[in-house]
């Protein structure tokens, strides 16, 4: 089945860690391609190191640029030029306060990642994917997206935008042999709960204390799954999380 990633390029949107790194990995075993991109360069130079550059090309590049993006995109080398798939991974959690306690600062990161950078890298290499009749577009969303939860306030209204997003670039493709995939994980162990709690690690710690979630790898055999299926057939959207997990019941407040 994997066969069909063989020669494929696939251009990975915050591979420096986590899922991004987790996806390099896997598809460059299966015989794609790889652009890494992120932020942090020693990250994506050791990433290259590991895969090897005739498999790997890198480019350190925050999503939230608008010009960086469309500037990297449009100077892609040979043989990268000829982008696949788009994996819009890069997105973060900021801050973990109940509103109106939050920073404004907070909300307008994870806008500007969450939103504003999938639809930069979209726009920048959807174009390419309908002019050559062939694509696949896959987007991490997250169940924040669907099941609200204290806290998660603008999070999970940024995931729920990439959720009817990938929903509306199905609408819009139609007849198009471009494929659109939104994966929505639930509790994954990376940095993403550091990042969110600004680096306390202890807190961090906590949240997936007592239970086994899921891991990076866990998600990119997800993805993996979805790349993999012949080109007729569209993964709509794969709800994934830890079997120690469930959703969160309806809440009440007494006095």
């Amino acid at each position: 089945m994997t066969a069909l990633l063989k020669g494929k390029t696939i251009f990975i949107t915050g591979a420096t860690a986590g899922f991004g790194h987790a996806f390099a990995t896997r598809f460059a075993k299966e015989g794609a391609r790889i652009i890494a991109t992120g932020r942090r360069e020693d990250r994506l130079s050791g990433l290259q190191k590991v895969l090897g550059k005739d498999k790997v090309h890198i480019i350190t590049l925050d999503v939230r640029d608008k010009e960086a993006v469309q500037k990297a995109i449009g100077n892609l080398p040979k043989p990268f030029t000829e982008v696949d798939v788009l994996i819009n991974n890069a997105g973060l959690a900021m801050g973990f306060d109940r509103v109106p306690d939050t920073k404004l600062s907070d909300w307008e990161l994870m806008i500007d990642t969450n939103i504003k950078g999938v639809l930069y890298c979209t726009d920048a290499l959807l174009p390419g994917m309908v002019k050559r009749d062939r694509g696949h577009i896959v987007n991490i969303g997250s169940i924040a997206g669907t099941y609200p939860y204290p806290n998660g306030n603008v999070y999970g209204a940024t995931k729920a935008f990439i959720k009817q997003f990938s929903l509306n670039l199905r609408a819009d493709l139609l007849g198009k042999n471009v494929r659109v995939t939104n994966i929505e994980p639930g509790m994954v162990e990376t940095e993403f709960s550091v990042v969110r709690f600004k680096g306390e690690q202890g807190k961090a710690d906590a949240v997936y204390a007592g239970m086994k979630p899921l891991s990076a790898e866990d998600i990119a055999e997800s993805v993996l799954y979805c790349l993999a299926q012949p080109a007729h057939v569209n993964i709509n959207s794969i709800e994934i999380m830890p079997t120690m997990q469930a959703f969160s019941p309806f809440a009440v407040h007494r006095e």
